[in-house]
């Protein structure tokens, strides 16, 4: 995705606040502000933050699952069954 498209300077965000959201939540692509010529800040809607930050949850879990195999903290499928059981009983 190119963000070339979305890129407004912060006068005009502040200018046009409503109408800003509003784009934000219909197109669902993040705004790039820029501040004196610079980018600044990425601005988007709040379902798409929301996605994104589950997508990272998941990413972040999956790489410590990656971790915890590197490093031997495996089970076998009969030793979780096991632990699991043991669990139930109590």
């Amino acid at each position: 995705m190119r963000y070339s498209t979305q890129v407004k300077p912060i006068s005009y965000v502040k200018a046009n606040a409503a109408q800003v959201i509003q784009q934000l939540a219909q197109t669902r692509q993040p705004l790039l502000i820029t501040q004196n010529g610079q980018a600044a800040a990425v601005m988007q809607d709040l379902a798409s933050y929301e996605t994104d930050q589950e997508a990272l949850s998941l990413l972040k879990i999956i790489a410590l699952g990656r971790r915890q195999v590197e490093q031997g903290r495996v089970y076998t499928v009969k030793q979780a069954l096991a632990a699991v059981r043991g669990r139930r009983k109590k």
